[in-house]
């Protein structure tokens, strides 16, 4: 039987949340790596949210026949996990610097954590939202709203999520999302929320930390 969420806490000090609002993603995703390479057992977790200014990222194994018109979007090639996708203003990224060990939690346990965080999120609004296992993320009615992509190294995780707020959806139009020819994408404000990532952040961290089975402090940093 899984361990259930209270069993899972740690003696260590809560995670630190951080809203770093919008952020350029090559500077962020290079403090991510400097976090996780200098850390050691004393080091506290953080968990960052944010937003970026256009851009595309193909993961380690990405096709670079994924990216179909980048056009004026920058395409970096980065170190997580997964194919293509795009971060945009009015998407709420959500990075966890976590030590897994710490909470006796597994890759699949942290993607699933994160999925929950949103599913349990948009249910306050009445919004019928599920995970698919052959494809990480969430989604709503097919549509996705929320993809995941992550880097483990040496037990540690970054990268992370992305859920759709209230965004301008045509980028992904330039690219097969996720891989996916023809998979199509939405956003809260497609789904009758008005509500902006800044805005949302402390719900969706709530949800976060109670997925994630930490210590029942939330501190902001």
């Amino acid at each position: 039987m899984p361990d259930s969420p209270q069993s899972r806490v740690s003696d260590q000090p809560p995670a630190q949340f951080k809203w770093l609002g919008r952020v350029a993603y090559e500077p962020t995703w290079h403090a991510m790596q400097e976090f996780s390479a200098k850390r050691d057992g004393q080091t506290r977790d953080e968990i960052w949210f944010l937003e970026h200014p256009p851009v595309f990222t193909l993961g380690m194994n990405g096709k670079p026949e994924h990216v179909l018109a980048a056009g004026n979007i920058p395409v970096i090639n980065i170190d997580r996990g997964g194919q293509v996708t795009y971060h945009g203003p009015g998407q709420l990224v959500v990075y966890p610097l976590l030590e897994l060990r710490r909470y006796r939690l597994g890759v699949r346990d942290l993607v699933v954590a994160l999925e929950n965080a949103v599913i349990a999120t948009v249910a306050a609004w009445n919004i019928h939202a599920e995970a698919r296992r052959d494809a990480p993320g969430v989604y709503v009615e097919h549509k996705k709203l929320a993809s995941i992509g992550l880097r483990i190294r040496r037990g540690c995780s970054y990268h992370g999520l992305a859920l759709n707020v209230a965004m301008d959806l045509s980028p992904f139009d330039r690219i097969n999302p996720c891989g996916y020819e023809g998979l199509q994408v939405t956003d809260l404000s497609r789904l009758g929320v008005q509500t902006t990532p800044e805005q949302l952040v402390n719900q969706f961290a709530i949800q976060l930390h109670g997925a994630l089975g930490m210590k029942l402090a939330i501190e902001w940093a």
